[in-house]
């Protein structure tokens, strides 16, 4: 992972809010920022995933839950919706929810009680732009981004990753939960 980029300004969002950039050059730093994110998190984070399909959501969640320390594999919930992975420790669950099915918005994650087991745990839900933001004022927002170019030829002399590989990264915190939080500490 390569250093973030210069902090966006205050005056871009209403609310207080931390910012980093960074780049992914693999599925497995994917991984390892999840892990390490997961150091950030508290019950009652809502964690809201942004990118494309592949872009790597699901491996950034997978990597949350080992940091966090949580039972089962952590896989796409497309088609469950939502999964519930209990902590092996003393740490919260991860209820990891995927919004693309959903179109009624707030309505329909209500339904899934994801407000119930906010304070109580870690919610990470994919596709919820736009849909879940009013179930707290307090949020991590992480937006994935696939590089686009010409990827390099496998075997090739060694040089820049896989354009494929590659992500930026952008992760915003929302409300004064995320006000004072160093998120640059996660391309260490």
């Amino acid at each position: 992972m390569e250093a973030p980029a210069a902090p966006h300004s205050p005056a871009d969002h209403p609310m207080p809010y931390a910012t980093a950039e960074l780049t992914v050059n693999s599925p497995e730093q994917m991984q390892e920022l999840g892990r390490h994110l997961a150091k950030l998190l508290r019950p009652g984070d809502l964690v809201m995933l942004t990118g494309e399909l592949g872009a790597g959501k699901t491996t950034f969640t997978r990597g949350l839950g080992e940091g966090l320390g949580v039972r089962g594999a952590v896989t796409s919930p497309t088609f469950v919706i939502a999964r519930v992975h209990p902590s092996l420790g003393d740490g919260p669950p991860l209820v990891h929810a995927d919004a693309y099915r959903l179109s009624g918005g707030l309505d329909e994650m209500e339904d899934l009680d994801l407000d119930v087991s906010l304070t109580d745990s870690v919610i990470v839900v994919e596709w919820g732009e736009g849909k879940v933001e009013e179930l707290t004022e307090e949020r991590l927002h992480v937006f994935i981004h696939r590089a686009v170019g010409t990827a390099s030829s496998r075997g090739a002399t060694p040089g820049p990753p896989e354009t494929d590989e590659v992500r930026h990264v952008t992760l915003r915190g929302v409300g004064e939960r995320w006000a004072a939080v160093d998120l640059s500490v996660l391309s260490a």
